[in-house]
């Protein structure tokens, strides 16, 4: 099938099982080669591709709302909503979105990039369905990661205590981005056995069946079995929160998925349907994957999978963790905690030498940072690392548990400032903002690898605070040497400093290196200043630049509001010094998907806009 044809999912209904086989292998095909060229989700997409296609079956989108958790695995609906033809701009800037997007299709009825959201969105929606007397059901495509987070819980919770009937489809693959931890997660694998018992139950229940008695043995096995069912798998989980629930459904077999759904459907309260998938199916790199390899992936040649490439540079999340490590090997008191990012933070070498103290916790960072807290109320030494973007999800902890009783750690901050094509939900712009207002904090961001490595030691040779450590995404070169010393808290460093300049750039992180670039490419009279502490900030360099009427330009690539710049202006509105403040930075709005260059300069803060405004503003100054 020409799947760019396709205008919407009515068609399926329409074609037979070995059709419906037929369009799965062709959409399977049409994500390789399109995401191996375009980068994007990868086996989570391969893996849903017959629920997607039974859920299409036997539900009547748009009526009825299919909400997909985190919506990273929703390839498969957008070809079946007529987005097909767009797919070669995925996740790029103005292109098809990597998640559900509400203005892209009417398909779309909710949208995300973090976890764990549908079902309280999928609870609301019906609540209101039911307010309005409408029709149409709410189907809620959770993941068996995303179902162990505290939100999904509590929306079971407060969902088996109302009318409103929800579909909740559990997509289990035994896999969140890497391999599944925890209690729950045991769970879901011994059910998962009950596929393999199925098969011997068929040929069981055949067997008995042939004689009268032979019958009765096999139904007094069945009540048995019914019983432990009811009372060890129901009700210990799904059951507890008063729902109903079916499966293990085998998730590549059209038949069971169309059973399984077409009961769900003819159900008048809400069900747990229990599908098993498998994560990658289709190719075979992706399906032996667990280090999440293939979860999320660049650009790369399909036919011969993904091969890492040798370089001199190594990213930032590798150089933190390799200095955390040197750390934990000196120091046995040193624990690292991560929420379901052990390979995104590149803890794999700490969790293998290591094991006794890294915790992974699963897609929990509000746990995750309290259990930090708790680690260190009890003298342990935390290094916990979590995404700018889904540290938002523990604002509270930090403040309330961290923060208020001053409880010392190194809280990471992997993926800061702008990350790319994920777009508005994965960018981590936000952080300064929300975290310069908490009392406490120390919010470090290095220029380079061996500032990255100083400021490892800072805090753990200091540990007398939280500490927070801001990273980007990507790359930087890093000359592997010793790295012994600590920089004194709230101390800036002068990259470039001549006192006859009336001019002075402020900015932090990778930056500084391209800004020191620029001004020397151009041989433009204005100092530089690493603001390598966002707080404290260094009061001393700020003083300075009052008594010598410097021209301040403040460069950051993070939300203006509650930026650097917005504390830095607020230090001599409370001085009441006037001086002259230019800013670069993200102004009020939400920045879309794109790669990093594009975003730049749509926002208007790239390295040209500060050269424009640098000279403008040399101009004004020499003209008066």
């Amino acid at each position: 099938m020409n799947l760019e044809k396709i205008k919407d999912p009515s068609f399926i209904k329409q074609l037979n099982i070995e059709e419906l086989e037929e369009l799965a292998q062709d959409i399977r095909d049409f994500i390789i080669q399109n995401v191996s060229h375009t980068g994007g989700h990868f086996s989570s997409n391969l893996g849903i591709v017959e629920l997607t296609m039974a859920l299409h079956y036997i539900f009547n989108s748009p009526q009825d709302k299919i909400i997909f958790d985190v919506g990273h695995q929703s390839y498969v609906h957008k070809i079946l909503t007529g987005r097909a033809n767009q797919f070669k701009s995925l996740r790029q800037f103005e292109g098809l979105s990597g998640f559900q997007k509400r203005q892209e299709s009417i398909h779309d009825s909710w949208e995300a990039g973090h976890s764990s959201t549908a079902i309280s969105g999928g609870i609301g929606m019906a609540v209101a369905r039911d307010l309005n007397h409408e029709k149409g059901e709410v189907i809620c495509v959770v993941g068996d990661a995303a179902i162990m987070s505290g939100e999904s819980f509590e929306a079971l919770n407060y969902l088996g205590s109302i009318d409103s009937k929800v579909i909740i489809v559990l997509n289990d693959n035994d896999m969140s981005i890497s391999k599944n931890v925890g209690g729950l997660s045991n769970f879901f694998s011994e059910i998962r056995i009950s596929n393999q018992y199925t098969n011997a139950k068929n040929n069981y229940s055949a067997f008995l069946n042939k004689t009268a008695f032979g019958r009765k043995i096999y139904q007094f096995t069945k009540n048995v079995k019914d019983q432990i069912k009811e009372n060890v798998i129901d009700d210990n989980i799904f059951g507890e929160f008063g729902l109903d629930y079916i499966g293990p459904v085998n998730g590549h077999d059209f038949r069971d998925l169309m059973n399984a759904m077409y009961v769900a459907q003819e159900m008048d309260h809400s069900v747990v349907v229990h599908v098993h998938t498998i994560k990658g199916k289709g190719y075979v790199l992706a399906e032996n994957d667990q280090r999440g390899v293939y979860h999320g992936v660049a650009p790369f040649d399909y036919k011969e999978g993904i091969i890492k490439k040798q370089s001199n540079k190594q990213s930032w999340s590798a150089i933190v963790a390799s200095q955390v490590e040197k750390h934990m090997s000196q120091d046995s008191e040193i624990v690292v905690i991560t929420p379901a990012m052990i390979s995104g933070s590149c803890l794999e070498d700490i969790f293998k030498r290591f094991p006794d103290r890294s915790f992974d916790v699963g897609i929990a960072e509000e746990h995750a940072v309290t259990f930090s807290a708790g680690l260190s109320n009890a003298h342990k030494k935390p290094y916990i690392t979590i995404y700018s973007s889904f540290l938002q999800r523990a604002y509270d902890q930090i403040n309330h548990d961290i923060a208020r009783m001053n409880l010392p750690c190194l809280i990471g901050i992997d993926r800061s400032g702008l990350v790319g094509s994920d777009g508005e939900t994965h960018h981590g712009v936000f952080d300064i903002s929300f975290l310069s207002a908490i009392p406490h904090l120390i919010i470090m961001t290095p220029r380079n690898a061996i500032e990255a490595k100083k400021l490892v030691n800072t805090a753990f040779m200091n540990f007398d605070a939280p500490y927070v450590l801001r990273f980007p995404k990507g790359t930087i070169e890093d000359e592997e040497v010793e790295i012994n010393e600590t920089i004194p808290i709230g101390t800036w460093e002068k990259v470039i400093f001549e006192t006859q300049n009336q001019h002075t750039i402020i900015t932090y992180d990778a930056k500084v290196d391209k800004v020191y670039e620029m001004i020397q490419a151009e041989e433009l009279p204005v100092n530089l200043v690493n603001a390598r502490f966002i707080k404290p900030m260094d009061t001393k360099i700020l003083e300075e630049f009052y008594e010598l009427h410097q021209h301040l330009v403040i460069y950051e690539t993070d939300l203006m509001i509650g930026s650097l710049g917005s504390l830095i202006a607020q230090y001599y509105s409370q001085k009441k010094q006037i001086m002259m403040i230019d800013y670069l930075a993200i102004d009020d709005h939400y920045t879309p998907q794109g790669d990093i260059e594009t975003l730049l300069n749509y926002e208007h803060i790239g390295i040209s806009d500060l050269l424009e405004l640098v000279k403008e503003t040399c101009s004004e100054e020499g003209k008066s």
